[in-house]
């Protein structure tokens, strides 16, 4: 066996003992979670495991025949993020909302291995930039629609379908990412060179500047017409990190905060949603009884969780409301406590770090700057909603990657997931971490992988139809 080979299956095998590992640990947490509720240990205890395990083996062993230099760790984050927040939603709710979880964790692995055989060289995703583009902003408009869009929370982020509702805007942030990184891969020369001279200012020239400014007008949309502070924040901060790596100039950081500070004051100007959004981030208590409640209850159970935790099981999570979406955070640090908590944040600290290691030994600018984008949108998505929970910021209605309920915000994350690992194994070959030529064995496990999807797919799709899943 060659040295590269030695080098591609040690990390696979890394990669396989971590997801063992992460296994064992959502099965310890759901057992410890049905004792301390009933002191029973669960009847579907094997049941549960063997569909955890074999899901995970199967999302390994895809990624072990058509991503073998991929990174190591990124899987595993992601199955221990997702069976953690697993236990915590069948703790809130083990009759309906358990079912439908487990149902798009299988749609979620699904689209996973999908995304690993459809997208085989993450370069050519740069041809279709204006697709992107188009997908990006129509998926974000589509809440919009008369007969379409849905209202929940204050925000029209929501659209149904028959009985199928989603967050369009989960999927929206890939396209847009994609479109970020093939135009600013085109552009970022004359974006930096500053030709168009304002005073003491240098700036690019205007046809230029005018995706800068498209991209603050959808986020300024999203944030009035939607009032969605979040996805704003998250969409209008991905362009400028994006921007700012692409043309090495802090400027546009500095450009990028004024124009969103600018834009977010006007809506608290305008909008009573806003304003109240802050008045509850400021001061709860006065509020406890109507508009502060939610913010306030999430409070009580993190302080009651302690250092400790309650455990699993002996908390009373049910009393934040939505603690399955906006708060599944302080179910978490009430019943596992700030080590529980810790454990969460530096799950989300290493997948950023890998990401973000992706990005640096990628050589191909577009491939660079995806993976940029990419880890962006996870660590900004996972720093909002924790901060609006324990008050760094004010609450605003994203989810917690991996951990919260929803099947759009799973489907879209394993989807993120599956580019970044082929932005990792595309490095790796080219790095000589791996033969540059996919072998026959690739070529056939692609074909069986292609087919075995293509079947999940068909099945997960029944499966969500008769469960009448939301997103």
């Amino acid at each position: 066996m060659s040295d590269r080979s030695l080098v591609a299956n040690r990390r696979r095998s890394t990669e396989l003992g971590l997801v063992v590992m992460a296994v064992v640990i959502t099965g310890a947490a759901y057992t410890l979670s049905a004792l301390g509720r009933d002191a029973n240990i669960p009847a579907n205890l094997g049941v549960f495991l063997g569909v955890i395990f074999g899901l995970l083996v199967l999302a390994h062993i895809a990624t072990r025949r058509l991503a073998r230099g991929a990174d190591g760790v990124l899987l595993p984050l992601a199955a221990l993020l997702n069976g953690i927040g697993y236990v915590m939603i069948a703790r809130i709710d083990a009759k309906r909302l358990a079912g439908l979880q487990a149902t798009w964790t299988l749609v979620g692995v699904g689209c996973y291995i999908a995304a690993l055989i459809a997208v085989r060289r993450v370069n050519d995703l740069r041809r279709y930039q204006w697709t992107f583009f188009l997908m990006g902003a129509g998926l974000l408009m589509l809440p919009f629609v008369p007969g379409l869009g849905r209202t929940a929370g204050g925000a029209r982020i929501w659209v149904r379908l028959g009985p199928i509702g989603f967050q369009p805007g989960e999927l929206a942030k890939i396209c847009l990412a994609i479109f970020f990184a093939g135009y600013l891969t085109e552009n970022r020369e004359l974006i930096a060179a500053g030709t168009w001279r304002v005073g003491p200012f240098n700036l690019p020239e205007p046809r230029h500047l005018f995706p800068i400014l498209a991209a603050w007008s959808v986020s300024v949309v999203v944030m009035i017409g939607q009032r969605d502070l979040g996805s704003s924040l998250l969409f209008f901060t991905l362009f400028v990190i994006m921007l700012w790596i692409a043309t090495e100039k802090a400027s546009f950081l500095a450009l990028g905060t004024v124009l969103f500070a600018g834009a977010a004051y006007g809506a608290w100007s305008m909008f009573d949603h806003v304003k109240t959004r802050v008045s509850i981030w400021l001061d709860p208590w006065s509020l406890y009884q109507t508009k502060g409640y939610q913010i306030a209850q999430a409070q009580f159970a993190m302080a009651s969780g302690g250092i400790g935790g309650s455990g699993l099981g002996l908390g009373t999570p049910t009393k934040i409301p939505e603690a399955k979406n906006d708060f599944i955070f302080a179910a978490i640090g009430e019943e596992l406590g700030l080590f529980g908590a810790t454990a969460i944040l530096i799950a989300f600290v290493l997948m950023v770090g890998a990401g973000y290691r992706a990005a640096v030994r990628a050589e191909r600018p577009f491939e660079k700057l995806l993976a940029v984008g990419l880890t962006t949108i996870l660590g900004v998505q996972a720093f909002i909603i924790i901060a609006g929970v324990i008050r760094v910021l004010p609450l605003t209605g994203v989810t917690l990657p991996f951990v919260s309920y929803g099947g759009s915000s799973l489907v879209a994350n394993y989807i993120l997931l599956a580019l970044l690992m082929r932005i990792s194994d595309s490095s790796a070959r080219r790095l000589g971490e791996l033969p540059e030529q996919v072998t026959l064995q690739e070529k056939r496990a692609v074909k069986r992988f292609a087919k075995a999807s293509a079947q999940a797919g068909a099945d997960a799709t029944v499966i969500g139809g008769h469960a009448g899943v939301d997103g």
